[in-house]
């Protein structure tokens, strides 16, 4: 196979399986000996056993974290901070992709950023959706409120006061409160109950605090 032919096939995919490059009458071995050449000369990026991306100046697009996120971990959703700033709810800037997923924990960095990835028991993996981003690029992602109860059910001591202070959460008027307090209903966890009850104090002091004399 030529570099062109890749090309050819990956078109502006900003992600590709190596399996991509197996339909026809092509030998398993060759397409990986030729991937490991393209890696090693710099035409490619690989960021997981089997997962490439295009280098520049040949790529299209630039991958959106969320999209690696996914494609390193079949199985897992964006949530915690990552999700958290995506949505503007924290100021920081997140340089690790935090995914949640059931099964085990894990930690990749590869040329185009961090990613990490905690385990959550099946039955409190939802709340989820396919979100569309930059360059017709997808990604499942978990809701502003889910990604706020992921990390309070993985962090310990995150639903005290003082930790939610810490993160410094803004922008709480996008949440829907309801549906915050539906989630932490539904996991019957007192923890979660507790971080749902003081997070939507802080909305209302929020609210109150910019609302017009």
């Amino acid at each position: 196979m030529e570099f062109r032919e890749l090309l050819e096939i990956v078109g502006d995919a900003p992600v590709f399986e190596a399996g991509l490059l197996l339909a026809g009458d092509v030998k398993r071995a060759d397409v990986q000996r030729q991937l490991s050449r393209w890696t090693a000369s710099g035409r490619l990026y690989q960021l997981r056993r089997g997962l490439y991306t295009l280098a520049p100046p040949y790529r299209k697009v630039r991958a959106h974290p969320f999209v690696v996120a996914n494609a390193l971990m079949h199985g897992s959703y964006v949530s915690l901070q990552a999700a958290l700033a995506y949505y503007g709810v924290i100021p920081e800037y997140t340089p690790v992709t935090t995914s949640v997923t059931t099964g085990r924990a894990a930690h990749w960095n590869t040329p185009l950023g961090s990613f990490g990835y905690r385990h959550i028991k099946t039955e409190w993996f939802h709340s989820y959706a396919r979100l569309e981003l930059d360059e017709g690029q997808a990604a499942f992602v978990a809701s502003a409120e889910k990604a706020l109860l992921d990390l309070v059910y993985l962090e310990p001591g995150a639903d005290e006061p003082a930790y939610l202070d810490a993160l410094r959460l803004q922008a709480l008027e996008q949440l829907d409160l309801d549906y915050l307090a539906q989630l932490a209903e539904e996991s019957k966890s007192p923890k979660l109950l507790r971080a749902a009850h003081t997070i939507t104090e802080m909305a209302q002091t929020e609210t109150a605090e910019y609302e017009p004399l």
